[in-house]
Formats: structure tokens, C-alpha cells, sequence
């Protein structure tokens, strides 16, 4: 369970295979392979419970022996890690009784069982003393929530960190625990603060344990595109060093975030078209699948349309390399909905932009919480006459 720099957490690799295995859109002959791999990693990590419930699931089959194997393994293991705690806390110092009950915890992490892993976790943090040791026990506890996905673990382990750090606490690990909450806010569709939690870890990266740093650049692109203004976007993203020394070996990424700057439309839909398998097969983004595909489409139909107060249906077919008929659909969604200030003229195909003038809308807001401020004073007054 404890991993090297640079080397992603044996756990997650599994919990992406296991999401790949489940995944309708993953070809039959791959899932053969794959469920091979899974068996075993947890074969050798003598995962019993989750092997159970990958067996309910009908993700693999039952093998009693390799079962009743694993639990004999687990046995003799737990009585030798009591042992352990039991002799240092006769013979030992403090610091050796935690790292028993720690070696305790890990293999609980190990061989998968949550409910164990949080009760010993929560006995060796009891034996810590200091901030670093504890703040190494909340990555444990936030490594096991992404495993099982536990977004209620994870977000009171990720306010425990941060009451941690009140109490001291180094850069490194304050670094860490912003992509732990970046990939959090990612996964609960809050892109916004991930993809500034994301950018302020750039130079800082090192979080190998949850992903490579050619994902988490995959991350932060998609996120930011989404989530930045055009001139922010510019600045922290499109001429980010740490950016460009990796966007060029995720395929399509250069060209969907270099397209839509430089308002090359059906470059972008192209690139757009070749990243949606990407997002689709990635455990994180594929439950916000459908919200990212029309997010996406949203900014880059504003874009387009910032530069007209009316354009033809036609000329913005042709931008985006698509049917009159596709942009018609499309746009009549998106207005109905709210997402784009404008309107179609069927009759003449045109569009004609509306957007809203700050200025007024700022007046209007003003006079209707005047008018709300009058009527509470007037009911107060009401009471205090009385």
C-alpha cells in the first residue's frame, strides 16, 4: 500500500479497471484481459471482501479454494500484526506501538476491508502525536474513499486535513491535499474550484499516488476550459509552461484548447469529437459525461456569438463543420434553456444576440431588493406602532 514517487496507488489502478470492466462501452475481448488483471491484483493483495463483492456483482466468478486461500492468508497475517502490537506494548516505546497499529491499518487497507481500515486508522491516530504522521492518516482515509468512491468520507476527511493545518503542517502536504480536493470537486461536478485547486498544484505536483502528471494535466485543461474567462484561460492555461511541456502527448488535448482560444471552430469540434471517448472511460468524469458535453458547448457557442449582434444560421453551420439543421437544434436547446443570450429568426436564418447589459441588470437588482428592503421596514414599523 505504500507507494514509491512517481508510481500510482495499486488500489486505484484496480478501482479504474474494475469501473473499465462494468463500462458498456468497453469491447468484449478488452473485458477478457481486464478481468484477468483484476483477478489478480486480488489474488495477490488476498482481497477477500471485495473479491465477495466482485463476485455478487458478476464481474468474476466464485473460486472457493482461491477464497478460502486468501481468508487462511488474511488469519495468519492479523495474528502476527497483533502479536507485533501486543509485544510493543509490553517491551517497546510509543513510537514502535503506533507503527504496529499503523502496519495493522495498512494491511486492512490492503486487503480491502473499509469498515477494519477506519476503526484501526482511528486507533493509530490516537497514537500519534504529530501533525505530519496525522496528516499522513487522512491520505490513507482519502485514498480508500476514491477506491469506493465514499464522497461523504471523502469530504470530512478533506475538513479534517484542513483543521490539521491549523495546528501546523507542511507546504508539501498542503500542496497534496489541494489536488485531493481538486479531484473531490471534479468528481461532485464542482469544476470551478477544481480547476483552480488544480492550477494553483501545477508547479507544486506530487500526488503520484492518485494519478500520473499527464492526467492530472488532462484534468486541469478540461476543467479550466470550462471554468476560466478567455483571458484568464490564456494567462494560467494556454501559456503555461508546465502545460505545454505535457499537452502534446495526450492526444487531441493541444488542439481542443489551442481551438477554442484561436476560435478555430471546426478544428475544435474535431478535437471535441476524438476527447469524448477519454472522458467517457475515466471513472472520475464519466458520471458528468452529458453536463461536460453541453458545458463545453455552451462556452464555445458564447464565444462564437461575442463577436456578432446577428450572424446567419448558415455561416455558423459552416464555422463548425456542421449541418444548419444540427446548429438549429442545438441552439434552440440552449436558448430554451437559458445558456445562450439570443435569439433564431427561422424565417430570414438568422441569430440575433441579446446579451444582457450589465449595467441595467445591476439597476434592476438594485431596485428590487429596494423595493423588498421598503416592505420589511414598513412590516416592522407595523409591529413596533403596535
Amino acid at each position: 500500500m505504500e507507494n514509491q514517487e512517481g508510481t500510482q496507488q495499486p488500489h486505484l489502478v484496480l478501482a479504474h479497471k474494475r469501473f473499465l470492466l462494468t463500462h458498456p462501452d468497453v469491447q468484449d475481448i478488452e473485458k477478457v484481459r481486464l478481468k484477468e488483471e483484476v483477478f489478480a491484483m486480488v489474488k495477490s493483495d488476498d482481497m477477500a471482501s471485495f473479491y465477495e463483492t466482485l463476485v455478487a456483482e458478476s464481474v468474476l466468478e466464485m473460486d472457493q479454494s482461491v477464497l478460502d486461500s486468501m481468508r487462511a492468508k488474511i488469519e495468519s497475517e492479523l495474528k502476527k500484526l497483533d502479536e507485533k502490537i501486543a509485544d510493543a506494548e509490553e517491551n517497546l516505546g510509543e513510537s514502535e506501538v503506533r507503527e504496529a497499529h499503523l502496519a495493522k491499518s495498512l494491511f486492512y487497507i490492503q486487503i480491502g476491508d473499509k469498515e477494519k481500515a477506519l476503526e484501526q486508522l482511528k486507533v493509530t491516530e490516537s497514537k500519534t502525536v504529530a501533525v505530519g504522521q496525522k496528516m499522513d492518516l487522512v491520505f490513507h482515509t482519502l485514498q480508500l474513499g476514491f477506491f469506493y468512491m465514499d464522497f461523504d468520507l471523502i469530504s470530512k476527511s478533506i475538513d479534517k486535513a484542513k483543521n490539521l493545518f491549523e495546528e501546523g503542517g507542511d507546504w508539501e502536504r498542503k500542496n497534496r491535499l489541494k489536488v485531493y480536493e481538486g479531484l473531490y470537486c471534479m468528481s461532485t461536478r464542482n469544476f470551478k474550484k477544481a480547476a483552480n485547486l488544480f492550477l494553483d498544484s501545477i508547479s507544486t505536483f506530487t500526488t503520484y499516488e492518485l494519478f500520473p502528471y499527464d492526467t492530472f494535466i488532462f484534468y486541469t485543461v478540461l476543467t479550466s476550459i470550462i471554468s476560466l474567462d478567455r483571458v484568464s484561460l490564456k494567462q494560467k492555461v494556454v501559456d503555461a509552461p508546465e502545460i505545454l511541456t505535457v499537452i502534446g502527448k495526450i492526444p487531441y488535448l493541444s488542439e481542443f484548447l489551442n481551438s477554442l482560444y484561436d476560435c478555430q471552430y471546426k478544428s475544435f469540434f474535431s478535437a471535441f469529437a476524438g476527447l469524448t471517448e477519454q472522458i467517457k472511460l475515466d471513472r472520475y468524469l464519466y458520471p458528468h459525461f452529458r453536463y461536460y458535453m453541453r458545458e463545453v458547448r455552451t462556452v464555445v457557442y458564447s464565444q462564437f456569438l461575442e463577436s456578432y449582434k446577428s450572424v446567419t444560421i448558415e455561416a455558423m453551420a459552416k464555422a463548425f463543420g456542421v449541418t444548419v439543421e444540427f446548429i438549429d437544434l442545438e441552439l434552440s436547446r440552449f436558448i430554451a434553456a437559458g445558456k445562450l443570450h439570443c435569439k433564431i429568426d427561422k424565417v430570414a436564418g438568422v441569430l440575433e444576440t441579446n446579451r444582457p447589459d450589465a449595467k441595467n441588470a445591476l439597476y434592476q437588482a438594485t431596485i428590487k431588493q429596494g423595493d423588498f428592503l421598503l416592505n420589511r421596514i414598513q412590516k416592522l414599523s407595523r409591529v413596533i406602532d403596535l
